[in-house]
C-alpha cells in the first residue's frame, strides 16, 4: 500500500538533521527513517534536548521504497515508520526485532482497541507501535454535492459514490478516487457485501463490474491531486486518506475561497490504517531505538504531532491534550461505535494482487 499520505508525490525530503559524518564519534545517535513532511515541528529538537541523543533523520515518499531498502540490505537505520500493511512482508524476512516492552515504560499509554485492529498484521503487537492512524473515508464539497442531490444526499455513506444514480450527478463537478487497488478494491467489495480482503477471483469479477459501470462518472484515479482540486472547488467529491482531506478543508479556509470541505467516515465501514514504529533486527543502536519509540509514546509528545498533521495518535493519554478541535472532530476521533467496524487491509496471495492489478487497470481503462 503506498503510503496514505497528501505529499506521496514529493520528492524526498532533505535530510533534518546533522548527517553521520557530522557528529562527533562519541555522542549517542539514533537513526530514523519516516515518510516525507510526517512529525511535529519541534519533535526531533525536544527529543535530543530531553535525552541527550541525537537524532540522524531521513525521509522516504513510498511504502516500496520503504520495503526495498528494509529487505535487500542493512539499511543503517534504528527505527522506521512502517505502514500495518508493510508489517507482515517486514516480519516475515525477519527484518524487525521484537520490542522488550520492559523496556518501554510509556508502552502503557496506548490504546488496546486501536492494538487489537493493529493485531491483524502484527499479531501479539509484538513488534509494532502505533504512530499516527486515519481512515479512508469521503471528502466533500458541501455546497455543491446539495446542489447535485439535494438536502438528504447519503454523505455518511458509501451510497454517495458507488451507487451508479448519484455518482451520474456528482460526476458533472467531478469525482476523484485515489490510485491505488489495494486501497479502493477492499473498499467496493466491502460495499457489494464481499470479505475487503477477498482471495476468490469470482469477488474481483463482481467488483470490476460495478466499477466499470461507475467508471464514466469518475474524472481521474490520482493519489495527491485531488487535495488541492477539493479545496480549489475543481471537483466536489473525492474518495481518500482521512488527513489529506482535513488538509483540503484547512487549504479552502486558509484560501477564504468559500470552498466548504467535510469529511466523512462512511456508516457501513472503512479501512483504518496505522503507521507504526519498529526497531530493526540489525539496528545500529537499539537502545537509542527503544528511547526514541518510548519518547513517541509520551501524551505531551504524541499530542502536538497531531495537532501539526491532523492525525490522531495511537496514545489513549494524549487524548485530552490534542486541541480540542482536532480531538472532537468524529472524522479524526472517530466514536466507538464507528471504530468497531473499521477494517485493516492486509498483503494479499501474489496470484491475487495479479488479479487486483488486471481489474484496476481494466477499471483505469474503462474496459
Amino acid at each position: 500500500m503506498s503510503g496514505h499520505r497528501s505529499h506521496i508525490n514529493l520528492g524526498l525530503g532533505a535530510c533534518l538533521c546533522a548527517s553521520l559524518s557530522a557528529i562527533a564519534a562519541d555522542a549517542p545517535t539514533v537513526n530514523v527513517y519516516n515518510w516525507y513532511d510526517y512529525i511535529g515541528p519541534n519533535t526531533l529538537q525536544d527529543f535530543k534536548r530531553d535525552t541527550g541523543i541525537q537524532p540522524v533523520y531521513d525521509t522516504f515518499d513510498s511504502a516500496e521504497v520503504l520495503e526495498g531498502k528494509l529487505l535487500t540490505s542493512r539499511s543503517g537505520y534504528d527505527v522506521v515508520v512502517a505502514s500495518n500493511f508493510s508489517l507482515p512482508t517486514l516480519i516475515k524476512a525477519g527484518a524487525l526485532a521484537p520490542l522488550p516492552r520492559a523496556q518501554m515504560p510509556d508502552y502503557k499509554n496506548m490504546d488496546t482497541a486501536l492494538l487489537a485492529k493493529l493485531a491483524n498484521n502484527d499479531p501479539g503487537n509484538q513488534y509494532a507501535v502505533p504512530y499516527l492512524w486515519g481512515t479512508n473515508g469521503i471528502g466533500y464539497n458541501v455546497d455543491r454535492v446539495r446542489a447535485a442531490l439535494g438536502d438528504k444526499a447519503p454523505v455518511d455513506s458509501w451510497e454517495l459514490v458507488f451507487n451508479e444514480a448519484n455518482l451520474a450527478k456528482l460526476g458533472e463537478c467531478g469525482v476523484a478516487m485515489l490510485d491505488s487497488p489495494s486501497e479502493m478494491l477492499p473498499v467496493a467489495l466491502h460495499y457489494l457485501g464481499l470479505p475487503p480482503n477477498s482471495t476468490n477471483p469470482e469477488d474481483y469479477k463482481k467488483v470490476q463490474a460495478l466499477l466499470l459501470k461507475l467508471r464514466p462518472h469518475i474524472t481521474y484515479f490520482n493519489s495527491s491531486k485531488f487535495i488541492s482540486d477539493l479545496a480549489n472547488g475543481n471537483i466536489c467529491v473525492a474518495v481518500g486518506w482521512s488527513g489529506a482531506m482535513l488538509e483540503a478543508k484547512t487549504n479552502a479556509e486558509q484560501a477564504g475561497n468559500g470552498v466548504k470541505i467535510a469529511y466523512s467516515l462512511p456508516k457501513e465501514g472503512a479501512p483504518v490504517w496505522f503507521d507504526t514504529l519498529v526497531l530493526l533486527k540489525d539496528a545500529p543502536h537499539p537502545q537509542q531505538g527503544l528511547a526514541f519509540i518510548d519518547y513517541l509514546m509520551r501524551p505531551e509528545v504524541i499530542a502536538p504531532v497531531t495537532d501539526h498533521l491532523s492525525y490522531p495518535n495511537g496514545n489513549r493519554n494524549a487524548t485530552s491534550l490534542v486541541a480540542e478541535a482536532t480531538r472532537n472532530n468524529p472524522a479524526i476521533y472517530p466514536p466507538a461505535e464507528a471504530l468497531a467496524k473499521l477494517f485493516t487491509l492486509e498483503p494479499l496471495p501474489k496470484a491475487t494482487e495479479r488479479v487486483r492489478t488486471r481489474v484496476w487497470s481494466a477499471v483505469k481503462n474503462g474496459q
